[in-house]
């Protein structure tokens, strides 16, 4: 296989179609290379529009969805973002690349332990791995600090709203909320005043997040 031919075709057949324009996103692309975070049985189909499996029942995301999330959360040079979903690694690499620092937080200790091992091969340096359950507050993990930018891989039904607190003035935090098969990517951004303003983006369907935040339901 030609890796660097399948990585042009996964840019311009899968990625460009769905809105991702941004021309340093579709460069970073090029830069951070997403086989070196695929499980090795899926080495092949590392360019596919499709999830990959990782072990632990958890999945890669689809190229385009990673894209068109790390398009519209549009993190920047000097700013800290949270990551809720370390997974592969390979998200909180092209965060890594745009920020100045990231902290991931992962449910399972041995996903983790790889996503290490692959983003020091990759010589990423500037983020903080975490394990443990982060699904309803990462309060216990970042204690007081704020994020300029969140981004959750999962989705979850309700957004927890210990997450938005833990936005700085002007923050932005993705997240997929609903339950499939209606689930909407949503920007919201806090304003100087400490009001939120939500932004609908996309529709897709993500597996939800380990212990994922329930809405109240009315027993009849």
């Amino acid at each position: 296989m030609d890796i660097e031919q399948a990585r042009f075709n996964m840019v311009e057949q899968q990625i460009r179609p769905w809105e991702v324009l941004d021309g340093t996103v579709l460069d970073l692309l090029f830069v951070v290379k997403r086989e070196d975070f695929v499980p090795d049985a899926y080495r092949a189909i590392a360019f596919t529009d499709m999830e990959i499996p990782l072990g632990q029942q958890q999945c890669m995301l689809p190229p385009r969805v990673e894209a068109r999330m790390l398009q519209e959360l549009a993190p920047m040079p000097g700013e800290q973002v949270l990551e809720i979903g370390t997974g592969s690694g390979y998200f909180t690499a092209l965060l890594a690349k745009r920020a100045a620092q990231v902290t991931s937080i992962e449910y399972h200790d041995e996903l983790s332990r790889t996503a290490a091992a692959r983003l020091q091969a990759a010589g990423v340096r500037n983020v903080l791995l975490k394990v443990g359950d982060a699904a309803h507050s990462p309060a216990p993990f970042i204690g007081d600090q704020k994020f300029d930018a969140i981004v959750l891989t999962g989705s979850t039904p309700v957004l927890p709203p210990a997450y938005l607190d833990a936005l700085k003035p002007a923050g932005r935090l993705l997240a997929i909320v609903g339950d499939a098969p209606a689930m909407t990517a949503t920007l919201y951004r806090r304003g100087a005043d400490g009001a939120f303003a939500a932004t609908d983006l996309f529709e897709t369907v993500v597996a939800p997040l380990i212990h994922a935040e329930q809405p109240s339901r009315f027993e009849f």
